[in-house]
Parts: structure tokens; C-alpha cells; sequence
């Protein structure tokens, strides 16, 4: 039994339970303190301690002093609600699993343990644990409508479909009042049930919902679109096609729905003027409207094709827009098409500068659409169906001389440097665009990007940190992180493992890997937090994509790239570690030299930037200086290796690569270049037959190109 406290005491330990909540760890710390003074064998106090403890980074204090708190009272829920709540702070879920069902076998009515209990379920995937949870908080509290949504999603989680829809049903039946029209989770809700039935194959009866149950919902768009959907499955075309008619009307630039109306209406789609006929109806009946004059272009062969593609460019080049060539750039992957537009294009161009054009120009100028034209033509010959560098740089020098300030057409030209393999001219070039806007993040990130592509991280890094909160301490590098600037991580690792910095090109990818593994543990909000807020449909959604998360093309890379750094430390341990984690294959030329003169400066530099930040920090105002007074409170972990060498002086690069490998293999089993580096890291550790490779022909298929 928990030693009894004093009135005076027993506050005192609201007062630090309240403290954490509010991250006031030093208050808390103090009243625990005092407590522990006339009750030092209190083993809630005990407990309670250790977990502002770990809240200020002291783990292994932490854990030392709530097993010695267990000790004492073993038979007290809130230490083991402790205990289960710093191994899932810890990432240990499994034991925190454990911790928290034995302090709900010693409190079974607490509904904070059994929250906290449903929520780890959830996130470790426990679907028949999690209904079980769910389940008992319900009993306890079946008024609460989002214990019965809860309830649902586990079972529709689980697989159990019929059962998720029959939760929801109970519920409505239970309603004595009618939910207000403006009630956002009881519509949610119903959109949700809808997608159940739909999920079970019952289109009717979803459509017989949607029309009956949903169509006071506050998500209209869903409705309708909905419902066009569920109509076109069930073949009641005639109905389809007057509900994809009114979603045009609602957004008229949604590709979507001219295809679902063309589908309702039954032409055949080799029936191009019936196809091109419903595009023109909306074209007339919106002349600004986009998607009606450009995607005919998808399926107009021939003649035809030729004249809407010439009234679209015209009417396009006239305007100026910069975006034309990537619109239609799809279109090349048809041999005629992409033969026929450039040829349509040098013909407007030949007409603008023969004057045989005399229609008025926008704004009077007669220059922009030759100057739109020449733009494009240089995309054109810049593509890489369609490449002709020669003639692309040729188009984009003549667009320049009509407009010399313009940042597409530097940064056209920078990319077709790019693709002569001419990184230095590349990145000069991409720079020079970004002075002709200063303001614009976008050209300031991509001048950045061709930095390190040409190698120059530090230059880099100060273009970028022209966009980065000054006061950060850590400087620009450390905003970008903090921001989860994985574009920026990824070519940074990359440019330093080009320049043999294999320390801190593998910092970089171990960055990434924990910004997924952070990605991974943000659902612990919202778990709670969308069920409080009734977006459940959301929910699914997200949970659904955590599931798939490193699938996503920014891990790959970064994975990759790590498991072959791995894979040349294994094979080569004293050369790939060199002196400060630079690779020493060229240990005796001046390769080598010039590499450790560059980790060197990379090391002064991020040692400079931390200096610089904290004394900026230093100088400010106190009054301002809240978040600086917020981190004392709540300290983060300092980082021992900025520079990573100690990744670089790993003794078991194998087993190190396979961390990366695991996801890698897992979610992009048909890429040929993650099986390849499978078989490398296998190979070595001598346990080819492991391989988790897929079933042959289905890699084949995908690589059909090869």
C-alpha cells in the first residue's frame, strides 16, 4: 500500500504532478523534493521524480529511481504507470505495454492508464489488443460518442468491417435528440460509416446512405463526389452523368471529372469528335476555364490535334505563361506528338518575327509571346525525350535577349549546364537567377541545391541560411534540420560523400532515418487528438500512410546511399575511415590531402557557426529571450558527434547497413538498385540465402526497360 501523505503533502503532490504536465520540471523537482524529505520511502513521489527526470534528459537516473520506487510499493499503479510511461518515452514499447497493463490490473478504473494503454496499442499495430482496449472504455463510459468511433476504427482496422459498422449503427439508435445540421462529428461520422459499407463491395446500399443518412453533410464536395462514383459503379450512367456535371460546374479545372463524364455519357474513347465536343461545351461556356482546351490534346490524333495544340500554345504564349511546357510535356511520350508540337511552335515563332501575325499582343507587347515561345522551345530541346542541348541553349540565349532579368530562363539555363555535366557553369548559373530575386525561397533553395551538386557545401549552406531564423542556435544547418529539410540533408550527404567526407555524409543520412523514425512517432498525438476533433476519416487516411511511410523516394535514396557508404567502409576499414571520417582511397596523393583540408574547414566552420549563434543568443534582449528560458526548462540532448566520426569509425558496418536495409527491402522490394544493394550486404555477412528477395518474375516485369 502507498505510504499515506499529510493534507499539506498530498497537495504538494498534485502540485508536481500539474508541474510536469506543465513542463515546469525545477518547480517540480523542488515539491517533490520536499515531500521525499518527511516521506523519503513514498514511492508515487518516488516515481513522479523520475519521470521529470527523464523529461530533463537524465534516463538512466530516471529508471534507477523508478525501479527503486517499485521496489517499495510494488502494488501501486501510478509507479507502474510511470514505469510504462518511461520505456515508451524510451521506444520501448513492448515492456511499456507490459507496464501499463500491470498497473491497470492494480487500477482497472483508471481511465488515463487505459488511454494511454489504447493509444501504444495503436501505434505498435495491435488491432486485437487495441479492440479490447476500446472495448472497456466504452463499458466504462458508453455516453461518449468518440469511445464508439474509437471502437469502430479498431475493428475496421482489424479487417472486421461488418462488426465497425454495426458499432456505429448501435450508437445512432441510442441518440434520444437529433444531432444539429452544424454538428462536424456527427457528419464526419456518417461519412465514415459510408466508406465502411462502400469498403465492403455494398455499393447500393452506400449510394441508399449517402442519399438518405448524408445529404445534410458539411463535406458537400465529398458528397458529390461520392455519389458520382457510386452511380458510375452501379452502371446508372444517365444519373452519373448529370452528378459529374455538377462537380464540373463546382471546380471546372478537375481533370477527374470530365473523365468520369465522359465515362457516364458511354463514348468510346477512339470516338474523339463526341470527346472533344463535351471539352468544347465547357471551353465555351468558360473561356478562361484550362483543363477544357488542354486535355483534349490527350486524345486528338492527327490534323486535329495539330490545330488544338496551335489555338492552345497561341493562347498560352500570349499570355505568358511560364508553366506551358511542363502542361503538356506528357504528350511526349507519343512519337507524334512530340514531333508536332515543337514544329507548331517555330512556326508561331517564325510568324512573330515575319509580322505576319497582326492580332493584338497583351498589354501591347508584341515581344512576350516570342519570348514565351523561345522559352518553351528551350524546355523542348532541354528534355530528356527530346534532347538537343545545342539548340536549347541556342533558344534560351535568344528568349534572353528579350528578357534579360528573367529567372526561368536562368534557370533554364542553368539546368541545360546541368545536363552538359558542367556542374561549376550550373551552379553559377542557377545563382545568378537567384540574384535577379532575392525575396523568392524557391530560386534561393534551387541556386542551393546546384551548390551541392557542384560540391560547394559550405556556400551552400550560406545561401540557404539567407531563409533560416538567425537566432537558431547551431546556425542555418540547424534550422534546416529542425525544419526537416530533407531535400537539403539528402544532396548535402551526397555532395560530402562525393567529396570523401564519408563522417558527415553519413550524419546526413542518419538524420533522415530518425526524421522518418520522428514521422513514425507524431501519430502518438493523433491518435487522441483526431477522435477529440471527430476528423476520423483523416485518421484512417494517415494511418493507413504511416503504415506505407518509408516507401516514400526520400528514404530510398537516403538508405542507398548509406547502405554503399557501409558497404566501402566494410571493404576497405582503413581507408574509408581515414582521418576525420574522410575516405583515404587516395591515401598518398593529393587527393587525400585536399579531402582532410576540407573536413578540416567543414569542422571550423560548424564549430564557427555555434559560436557565433550562441553569442547572438547571448545578446539578446531578456525580455525577448522566452524560448531561450523555454529550453532551460526542457533541455535538449547535445549532439557528441556533429561530425560524425564516430559513424564513420563504426566496427560493424554491415550491421549498421542493415538498419537502413530492413525498411529498404521492405517497401521498395520490386527497385532492381535496393535487391542489388540486398545482395552486397548479404553477400558479405555470408548469408545470401536470407535475402528477402520477391518472386523473380515480378522484378522482371517492372524492369522490362532494361
Amino acid at each position: 500500500m502507498p505510504q499515506p501523505l499529510s493534507t499539506r503533502e498530498a497537495n504538494l503532490f498534485r502540485t508536481v504532478i500539474r508541474n510536469y504536465e506543465d513542463k515546469q520540471y525545477k518547480r517540480g523537482l523542488k515539491a517533490a523534493e520536499q515531500i521525499l524529505k518527511k516521506n523519503p520511502k513514498h514511492g508515487d513521489t518516488m516515481s513522479m521524480k523520475a519521470l521529470i527526470m527523464n523529461a530533463q534528459g537524465k534516463t538512466d537516473e530516471a529508471f534507477a529511481l523508478a525501479k527503486e520506487a517499485l521496489k517499495i510499493d510494488m502494488k501501486s499503479h501510478i509507479c507502474w504507470h510511470v514505469y510504462g510511461i518511461l520505456y515508451r518515452t524510451n521506444k520501448n514499447f513492448d515492456e511499456a505495454i507490459k507496464a501499463y497493463r500491470f498497473a491497470l490490473k492494480l487500477e482497472p478504473e483508471s481511465h488515463q492508464i487505459q488511454r494511454d494503454l489504447a493509444i501504444l496499442q495503436i501505434q505498435m499495430r495491435d488491432y486485437p489488443g487495441y479492440v479490447q482496449s476500446r472495448f472497456l472504455m466504452l463499458k466504462a463510459r458508453p455516453q461518449l460518442r468518440q469511445n464508439w468511433t474509437a471502437l469502430a476504427i479498431a475493428y475496421h482496422l482489424e479487417g472486421n468491417l461488418q462488426q465497425a459498422e454495426n458499432i456505429l449503427t448501435t450508437y445512432e439508435k441510442s441518440i434520444t435528440t437529433a444531432p444539429l445540421k452544424t454538428d462536424f462529428e456527427n457528419s464526419e461520422a456518417i461519412l465514415y460509416k459510408n466508406s465502411i459499407i462502400a469498403e465492403q463491395g455494398d455499393i447500393e446500399r452506400a449510394l441508399e446512405h449517402l442519399n438518405t443518412d448524408a445529404k445534410n453533410s458539411l463535406d458537400r464536395l465529398a458528397v458529390m463526389d461520392l455519389r458520382a462514383q457510386y452511380l458510375s459503379q452501379l452502371g446508372r450512367k444517365p444519373e452519373a452523368a448529370k452528378a459529374y456535371r455538377a462537380l464540373i460546374e463546382r471546380n471546372s479545372e478537375h481533370p477527374a471529372y470530365y473523365k468520369g463524364l465522359t465515362a457516364a455519357l458511354d463514348i468510346p474513347n477512339d470516338d474523339e469528335a463526341a470527346l472533344k465536343a463535351v471539352y468544347d461545351e465547357y471551353a465555351q461556356k468558360w473561356p478562361r476555364c484550362d483543363a477544357a482546351k488542354r486535355l483534349p490534346l490527350d486524345f486528338l490524333t492527327g490534323d486535329e490535334f495539330r490545330s488544338a495544340a496551335k489555338s492552345y500554345l497561341t493562347l498560352m504564349f500570349e499570355k505568358g505563361v511560364p508553366s506551358t511546357f511542363a502542361n503538356l510535356k506528357h504528350l511526349y511520350a507519343d512519337s507524334f506528338k512530340r514531333d508536332t508540337v515543337p514544329a507548331v511552335v517555330e512556326e508561331y515563332v517564325k510568324e512573330q518575327e515575319s509580322g505576319a501575325d497582326d492580332k493584338e499582343k497583351v498589354n501591347g507587347d508584341r515581344s512576350k509571346g516570342k519570348g514565351s515561345a523561345l522559352y518553351f522551345l528551350a524546355q523542348h530541346y532541354n528534355y530528356h525525350l527530346s534532347r538537343d542541348l545545342t539548340k536549347a541553349l541556342e533558344y534560351v540565349e535568344k528568349a534572353a535577349e528579350l528578357d534579360p532579368k528573367s529567372v526561368e530562363l536562368q534557370m533554364t539555363k542553368a539546368r541545360i549546364f546541368k545536363h552538359q555535366g558542367d556542374t561549376q557553369k550550373a551552379s553559377e548559373a542557377m545563382d545568378q537567377a537567384r540574384l535577379f530575386d532575392t525575396r523568392d525561397r524557391y530560386i534561393n533553395s534551387k541556386a542551393g541545391k546546384y551548390q551541392l551538386r557542384n560540391n560547394e557545401n559550405e556556400k551552400a549552406l550560406a545561401t540557404l541560411g539567407l531563409f533560416t531564423r538567425q537566432e537558431t542556435v547551431g546556425g542555418p544547418l540547424a534550422d534546416l534540420t529542425d525544419m526537416q529539410c530533407i531535400w537539403f540533408l539528402t544532396e548535402d550527404g551526397e555532395a560530402w560523400q562525393r567529396r570523401g567526407n564519408v563522417g558527415l555524409a553519413l550524419k546526413r543520412f542518419h538524420t533522415i532515418y530518425n526524421i522518418f523514425d520522428i514521422w513514425q512517432e507524431d501519430q502518438f498525438d493523433f491518435h487522441s487528438f483526431s477522435l477529440r476533433k471527430g476528423q476520423i476519416r483523416a485518421y484512417v487516411d494517415m494511418v493507413r500512410w504511416e503504415d506505407q511511410l518509408r516507401e516514400h523516394p526520400f528514404y530510398f535514396r537516403a538508405a542507398l546511399d548509406a547502405v554503399r557508404i557501409y558497404l566501402s567502409i566494410f571493404d576497405k576499414p582503413q581507408g574509408a575511415n581515414g582521418v576525420n571520417g574522410v575516405n583515404g582511397d587516395s591515401a598518398n596523393g593529393e587527393d587525400a590531402a585536399e579531402k582532410k583540408k576540407a573536413a578540416k574547414k567543414a569542422k571550423k566552420e560548424a564549430q564557427k557557426a555555434e559560436r557565433e549563434a550562441a553569442e547572438k543568443a547571448a545578446k539578446q534582449d531578456p525580455n525577448k529571450a522566452t524560448a531561450v528560458k523555454k529550453d532551460a526548462e526542457d533541455p535538449k540532448k547535445k549532439d557528441d558527434d556533429p561530425n560524425g566520426l564516430k559513424l564513420a569509425a563504426t566496427s560493424d558496418p554491415l550491421g549498421d547497413a542493415m538498419r537502413f536495409l530492413g525498411p529498404l527491402l521492405q517497401f521498395s522490394p520490386k527497385n532492381i538498385d535496393g535487391q542489388i544493394a540486398g545482395f552486397d550486404v548479404y553477400i558479405r555477412r555470408s548469408k545470401s540465402s536470407s535475402l528477402p528477395c520477391p518472386p523473380s518474375h515480378s522484378v522482371e516485369s517492372s524492369l522490362s526497360f532494361l
